[in-house]
């Protein structure tokens, strides 16, 4: 579970590139900048028990995502966002 957030755990703040292209906007280089404010409200925040699990996760979205194109940004953000907390719903229930 996401919330509330422990202070005994890593959290990092998801971010990433939206470029314009020719059949619709990109996403890539996403990045996990550690944080002890996450925000889910305007941004995607997750926590990774190690370095190798957010660097595999990173992968994962470059594969993923690399190759969609979205309409908006909006729509790019929504479906990132979407994809990470279920990410974290999955790997909570385990």
């Amino acid at each position: 579970m996401l919330h509330p957030y422990r202070l005994d755990r890593m959290y990092y703040q998801l971010g990433w590139t939206t470029l314009p292209g020719l059949r619709g906007l990109s996403v890539s280089e996403f990045r996990a900048t550690p944080t002890t404010a996450p925000d889910n409200d305007k941004g995607v925040a997750l926590e990774f028990p190690t370095e190798a699990q957010r660097d595999s996760f990173l992968r994962r979205l470059e594969t993923d995502f690399g190759p969609r194109r979205f309409m908006n940004v909006a729509d790019a953000f929504d479906t990132v966002k979407a994809y990470a907390m279920e990410h974290a719903a999955r790997r909570d229930g385990e």
